[in-house]
């Protein structure tokens, strides 16, 4: 509960950031804590047409984003034993505290048990397979709320992940080894969208009679860009509680945020 109340208190912090349009609070404050209710119907409809949805429904990307900025920011404690041991506590605890003051639903969920196995199969020394944390994950979250299984987002974030471990490593490997650049980002890009999207694809297309043409061009934009706002609309917001964020660094992600929801805008009318 107590959590919880410190969501609200994100909540209330970013929309005290003077932007010039209020859309880009509405857009910070559902990548942030999953508050939709501000977005203009506009906007959502152009990230459900373009199949961007995801990227404001809170999820493991987003957890992700958080536990990969926890994570450097401890980094700085080295990697004697003692501080592997503190830096695993800390961000076991932060991303724990995050999944609480956000809901804790159920795909968020998925994501901080997988950051639980990891950080300690880390500690332990042991091998760490994608699909063996993504079945005893599996195992916990049932055991722990079996009526989580009917909740779409447990089914779509399981089913995502399960094209990440089982389907990706597969399509990704049929890119020259050793080959990187602009052309091996895009084939690892294209081949994680296409990875969830045979699993997830299914499942949307059951509960909401949808299919994106334009997923893989979705996320090559969508995702990129969300990997930036996120931390970006951390430091923000923390700069603007002790009232020292310059007007610039404002308007610069505004305008990361404008051009996002325009690029999908056009995506959506393809």
């Amino acid at each position: 509960i107590h959590a919880e109340r410190y969501g609200k208190v994100l909540q209330t912090a970013v929309d005290s950031i003077p932007f010039s349009d209020s859309q880009t609070n509405a857009v910070i404050k559902a990548l942030l804590t999953g508050e939709k209710a501000d977005i203009p119907p506009s906007v959502t409809a152009a990230f459900r047409d373009s199949g961007a949805s995801h990227i404001l429904a809170l999820s493991g990307f987003h957890l992700g984003i958080i536990y990969g900025i926890v994570r450097a920011l401890l980094s700085v404690l080295g990697n004697r034993r003692k501080a592997l041991i503190l830096r695993a506590a800390a961000t076991i605890a932060a991303c724990g505290f995050y999944t609480m003051a956000t809901g804790a639903g159920p795909s968020i969920v998925r994501a901080f048990l997988f950051i639980l196995l990891n950080e300690s199969a880390r500690l332990s020394g042991r091998y760490r397979s994608t699909g063996n944390v993504l079945l005893t994950a599996l195992v916990i979250q049932l055991c722990l709320s079996p009526s989580s299984v009917k909740s779409v987002g447990f089914q779509l974030s399981y089913a995502a992940m399960a094209g990440i471990a089982f389907i990706y490593p597969h399509l990704s490997g049929l890119w020259p080894q050793g080959a990187s650049g602009p052309l091996g980002w895009i084939w690892k890009s294209a081949s994680m969208s296409i990875s969830c999207q045979l699993t997830t694809g299914p499942i949307a297309w059951h509960y909401f009679g949808t299919f994106p043409q334009y997923f893989i061009l979705t996320n090559m934009v969508a995702l990129p860009l969300t990997g930036i706002i996120v931390p970006f609309s951390i430091a923000v917001i923390l700069l603007s509680l002790t009232g020292s964020c310059p007007g610039i660094i404002i308007k610069s992600l505004e305008g990361i945020i404008a051009v996002m929801t325009d690029a999908l805008e056009i995506i959506s009318t393809m």
